[in-house]
């Protein structure tokens, strides 16, 4: 199975909170769009198999393409790829670019998945965070998109500074109303460097209230599972037939290639990553040249991650997996690490199947570490 990431680093303005790779300038769409086609043939050669099992447009704001630019990059990856004839084809979107015109366009260009990002039902969430849109065009875009899409995804954010328990359940209630088959619900992160940070160092933002964002997660997960809502992986929730299989081939360690600046790719025992700069990565494609970085991954990288992905999903780590795939060592310092957390009532195992437990999800990603193998002598 192999996938294909394409990042758009281009939006309309810049959500407080969002430390992605993007452009607010959008002058250069069409060029940037030129040499992504451009790196799509340039790499076509470094994935094991050249069938696609999942193409996901990112960003910034794919929902910017024209239809166009999407004939273009559907082009190039036919030209150079074998796309399943059922593959997963997915969409970022802001509730603000889905008018009718554009959910036919992309209908027709053959997106088959949106995963629009709302956020928040609420105004003052949406005002606080920057978004582009408003709650109602949140309402309306959905609505509009169902009847073009029935494979849906939307983002909501919890933990936000000011949000009740019962504000988010209004926001929960509100997405289960329309009949969704998936959602991906995060964390509000204080990341540096963003505007977010920065209003809370001022005083202007109340600070994120780790509890709060506990209660919320705890509150989210009850709700969903009692609508038949799978919780597959720590920020995900689908029904049946309906998880995203881009995300899981990600989790699964399945390789991928990113194209575009600031993409990752992941082939076996190499990550590589382009730079995060639209002018500089413009002119490397250009010339011919990739614009990007390569680290050799080794055993203990590969265990650590593994680690990290697998707790994060309902799936759970696998310890004869972790026997055949890097050596009986790591299975070894799994179980001596993984028996304290199991105590602890973090963890728990069943037919040598590592998962969280319902106490430890909101810990998922602390409780991963403290399984890792750490080489003190490096």
């Amino acid at each position: 199975m192999s996938s294909l990431y394409i990042h758009i680093p281009f939006c309309k303005q810049a959500c407080h909170y969002c430390d992605f790779h993007f452009s607010t300038s959008i002058k250069k769409k069409g060029e940037l769009v030129a040499m992504l086609c451009e790196e799509i043939r340039l790499r076509k050669n470094e994935l094991p198999g050249k069938e696609l099992d999942t193409i996901y447009f990112g960003g910034g704001t794919p929902s910017l393409l024209s239809s166009e630019e999407l004939k273009m990059i559907f082009d190039a990856v036919n030209a150079n790829f074998k796309v399943r004839k059922d593959a997963e084809i997915t969409l970022e979107a802001n509730p603000d670019d889905l008018s009718l015109e554009n959910l036919k366009t992309l209908k027709n260009a053959g997106i088959n998945r949106l995963s629009i990002g709302v956020q928040s039902f609420f105004e003052e969430d949406l005002q606080l965070m920057n978004r582009a849109h408003n709650a109602t065009e949140a309402m309306e875009s959905i609505q509009m998109a169902k009847q073009f899409f029935e494979n849906i995804s939307i983002d909501l954010i919890y933990g936000i500074p000011g949000m009740s328990n019962e504000r988010w359940k209004t926001n929960i209630e509100t997405a289960l109303s329309l009949g969704l088959p998936h959602f991906s619900c995060y964390a509000l992160t204080i990341e540096p460097n963003t505007a977010l940070k920065k209003m809370i160092e001022k005083g202007k933002v109340k600070p994120v209230d780790d509890e709060a964002a506990r209660e919320h997660f705890d509150i989210l997960t009850k709700i969903l599972k009692a609508k038949g809502f799978t919780h597959y992986e720590f920020s995900n929730y689908g029904k049946p037939g309906y998880f995203s299989e881009n995300n899981t081939a990600y989790w699964f360690g399945k390789p991928y290639l990113g194209i575009g600046p600031s993409a990752h790719s992941y082939v076996g025992e190499n990550r590589k990553w382009n730079i995060n700069n639209n002018t500089l990565y413009m002119k490397s494609i250009e010339k011919g040249e990739l614009p990007l970085e390569k680290e050799e991954l080794s055993t203990t990288d590969r265990y650590n991650e593994y680690v990290m992905t697998r707790l994060r999903t309902m799936w759970g780590v696998d310890i004869e997996e972790v026997e055949e795939r890097f050596g009986n060592f790591y299975k070894t310092h799994l179980l001596n690490e993984a028996s304290k957390e199991v105590e602890l009532d973090l963890l728990e195992q069943k037919a040598g199947i590592l998962t969280v437990t319902q106490k430890g999800k909101f810990l998922s990603d602390g409780i991963a570490s403290n399984l890792f193998f750490i080489n003190e002598d490096l």
